[in-house]
């Protein structure tokens, strides 16, 4: 044990050594028995986000007179470029006018309601927070309202929301929020946790009949890493850090979480908890369930946690996990200690070509059987294909107009690929030199043995790139009348293509039934992949111009798509969550035994519903509209 116990006491020793050559000596210094150290704080970020539309305020899409399309601001690699094809690609795949003319102003911001009062409750918060920390600027109450569903950003443009939060609180500590929650629970209000607020699943919205004073508890301004283990590889850090904020003050270190759902920007540590999140370099570094190995929660009945991290135990029912995909039934998430991995030693990306979707998923399917599998693998359909073309700019000079009519005539003549059936997968290759050159070479040859063809890495980076720009996407056809939203499921391989085809069959009749303008947009990939199984990433919109209820339709429209998944096999969310917008589904998931055990434990943890999103069915069916009140 002395031998083992002077060996780690050296490996803590270089660890350190060498953080502290790169980046001066951390403070405290650890003791010899203690292989931890704490981080400097970090300053705040400036970056502004939209109050009415996604991402940051700098950013979003605009048509431009020429008919053309821009990306404002410098964030990405398609901003500030002039795209001439993004349009009329969509109106022709949505066989509707949709151009600079035709603009479907927004109203933001809509009216608002009235926050509801409560002096003594105010008073008690003011004891031990800032004057800072509170607020009820309608503005503010009405972003912590909503989540990034198509039907909530409609309403906040075009309508209205009926209920929103009546007091919005940023906490800076753990013990703030234990002393917030137990204020709350005294003065009978109600708790909502708000992370990034970039859920797809009606989370935030509050029931109409929640007679409550509503409290909107924004993480973010408890974003620090409170220490970092580099020779055990964990990190402890406060639940309100975002996706970005990890990637870059982590990387200081030399490590990474290794986490990139499509939402790294603005998502949370804590929302990825509470809705169980997955990334899309998972097949390397895991879910979020894969990479919390602790977390404290603060709960009405007190705090849950732990008071060390091991490997892995065997000590009973443990009732951290109740916390993953919680959505802010039980309590709010504070702290979580991670796994760290080193920053890979070599990234690097690429693209294959495949005569089909078909193909493609075979070849996906072959890839992971082989045990190669890189950190991002995803392969995009035909409709998803020519989006990437789409978004695209205008190439200017001969070299480059004569290499992409090179490039077209190698995929479509020499390899005989039918440009309007052809799929296309991308590739994030991480690790060591060595394992990078292995994965390489097993994907290559799996995909010429399935046909495929090279498409180069710039393809493949800027496929991948291309994620976190697509998202203002779904704002610009809001603002040309058309409106579009993703889903998700997880399906057993051989039953992936079939669903897929169904999906997309049934979207089709519904659209026509429902008497819909236009054709029905609809595209899909397949995305992270496990041994049993495959995800799949769906887009669906339509044009709305002229139609009653856009977001009701949109709401049939993708309810009947969720039927034909879990009748075909697929699950009712792979990443996304339930939230409201799902809970209709979740006795076709559940026994009931199983909906009564979440309820009981809901009950045991919050009896008297201080944290009362009502997400997951846990408290009933409730009503988010008078319409949906009245029936």
């Amino acid at each position: 044990m002395a031998k083992q116990s002077g060996l780690m006491r050296r490996l803590g020793n270089v660890a350190l050594n060498e953080v502290s050559e790169r980046f001066g000596s951390p403070s405290p210094t650890p003791s010899s028995g203690d292989t931890r150290f704490t981080p400097p704080t970090p300053a705040a970020s400036k970056d502004e986000e939209s109050l009415e539309g996604w991402g940051f305020a700098d950013t979003r899409f605009v048509v431009k007179p020429d008919g053309s399309t821009v990306l404002t601001g410098t964030r990405y690699n398609i901003s500030n470029v002039a795209l001439p094809d993004l349009m009329p690609w969509f109106a022709g795949k949505l066989a509707s006018p949709l151009g600079y003319d035709n603009r479907n102003e927004p109203h933001y911001p809509p009216e608002i309601p009235a926050a509801k009062k409560n002096d003594k409750l105010v008073a008690a918060l003011r004891e031990f927070l800032k004057e800072e920390q509170l607020t009820d600027d309608p503005k503010q109450r009405l972003r912590r309202g909503h989540g990034h569903t198509g039907g909530e950003i409609w309403a906040i443009r075009y309508g209205k929301l009926d209920r929103v939060p009546d007091l919005v609180i940023f906490p800076r500590s753990h013990d703030e929020v234990v002393r917030l929650v137990e204020v709350a629970t005294q003065h009978g209000a109600c708790v909502i946790p708000f992370g990034g607020g970039t859920n797809v699943t009606e989370a935030l919205r509050i029931p109409l009949s929640e007679e409550r004073l509503v409290i909107a508890v924004d993480m973010r301004q408890m974003n620090r890493i409170l220490w970092v283990d580099p020779v055990n590889r964990m990190a402890c850090i406060e639940a309100g850090a975002t996706g970005r904020h990890l990637m870059e003050e982590l990387a200081k270190f030399g490590f990474t979480m290794g986490h990139e759902p499509d939402s790294l920007e603005f998502s949370t540590l804590g929302g990825w908890i509470a809705t169980n999140a997955s990334g899309m370099k998972k097949n390397r570094y895991g879910n979020i369930e894969d990479l919390v190995l602790d977390m404290q929660v603060v709960t009405p009945q007190g705090i849950v946690e732990r008071p060390r991290q091991a490997p892995r135990e065997s000590v009973g029912v443990n009732p951290r996990q109740y916390m993953f995909g919680s959505e802010g039934n039980f309590g709010i998430v504070t702290t979580a200690v991670v796994k760290l991995f080193p920053l890979p030693e070599v990234q690097r990306y690429g693209s294959v070509i495949f005569p089909d979707l078909e193909t493609g998923l075979s070849f996906l399917y072959a890839l992971q059987q082989s045990g190669a599998v890189p950190a991002s693998v995803r392969v995009m359909d035909n409709t998803q294909f020519h989006f990437g073309q789409a978004l695209k700019p205008a190439k200017h000079g001969l070299a480059a107009k004569v290499k992409s009519e090179l490039e077209k005539a190698v995929v479509t003549k020499l390899k005989g690929f039918d440009p309007y059936k052809l799929a296309v997968a991308t590739l994030v290759f991480e690790g060591s030199r060595e394992e990078v050159a292995f994965q390489e070479k097993t994907v290559y040859r799996i995909a010429s043995e399935h046909g495929g063809m090279k498409g180069g890495g710039a393809n493949g980076e800027r496929g991948y790139q291309l994620t976190f720009g697509i998202a203002y996407i779904r704002d610009l056809t809001f603002e040309h009348w058309a409106i579009a939203e993703s889903f998700e499921t997880s399906v057993p391989w051989s039953r992936a293509m079939d669903l897929y085809e169904r999906v997309q069959r049934r979207v089709e009749k519904e659209h026509a039934a429902l008497g819909l303008p236009g054709k029905v947009f609809f595209t899909g990939r397949f995305t992270q992949v496990y041994q049993t199984g495959v995800v799949i990433y769906f887009y669906l919109g339509f044009y709305a111009r002229g139609v009653s209820d856009p977001v009701g339709a949109y709401a049939a429209l993708e309810h009947a798509a969720r039927e034909e998944i879990l009748a075909a096999g697929g699950s009712l969310s792979h990443h996304h969550g339930v939230g409201k917008i799902r809970r209709d589904f979740l006795p076709e998931v559940y026994s009931e035994a199983a909906l009564t055990l979440n309820r009981k434990v809901k009950a045991a943890i919050d009896p008297d519903n201080v944290f009362g999103a009502s997400n997951c069915g846990i408290n009933g069916p409730v009503a988010l509209t008078p319409d949906e009140e009245a029936h």
